[in-house]
């Protein structure tokens, strides 16, 4: 996995150009199917995939935490929604919480979550491969390639699977 993760960066890099044709021409004109075949291929790649064997998402992003994560957070953890703020998050250029800081606190040695029941919406849903009306998050995916080898390998596959005109 290691070596996975030290070349991920420049396969993306490679790969970003064409990924971003493409991605400009599954917006303009996607497929019927794309949520389906998205969602095919999302299932397909975490049965190969061993997200502890990895954590890159939580080792070098933050994700954004809205009012509900925020609240439910603090409740498991026993703290003030505002104690929580000011213990680990901080407001972004977009005016969002993220994290002050990555790796993510919540992040253990073995790569588990301390707060994986509770986690924010955002790594729950995180590389975001099976979300409907995938062609409208092509940016997003652009960067997760780069930090997710399951979202890199998703989306080459869809380039070879979904045929656009």
């Amino acid at each position: 996995m290691d070596d996975v993760l030290r070349n991920l960066p420049k396969l993306a890099n490679e790969k970003h150009t064409e990924n971003k044709k493409f991605f400009a021409k599954l917006k303009k004109k996607p497929p019927k199917d794309l949520d389906y075949v998205m969602q095919e291929l999302h299932e397909e790649e975490f049965k190969r995939t061993d997200c502890l064997s990895c954590a890159n998402c939580c080792k070098t992003t933050g994700p954004l935490f809205t009012t509900p994560d925020v609240e439910r957070i603090a409740k498991h953890l026993r703290l003030k929604p505002q104690k929580f703020i000011d213990t680990y998050l901080r407001i972004d250029e977009e005016n969002d919480y993220v994290l002050k800081s990555v790796p993510c606190a919540f992040l253990d040695a073995e790569n588990y979550c301390m707060i994986y029941d509770v986690r924010p919406k955002a790594c729950r849903e995180f590389p975001h491969t099976d979300r409907k009306k995938f062609q409208q998050i092509s940016n997003l995916t652009l960067k997760n390639v780069e930090i997710c080898p399951a979202a890199f390998n998703i989306v080459e596959e869809m380039k070879r699977r979904v045929k656009l005109k």
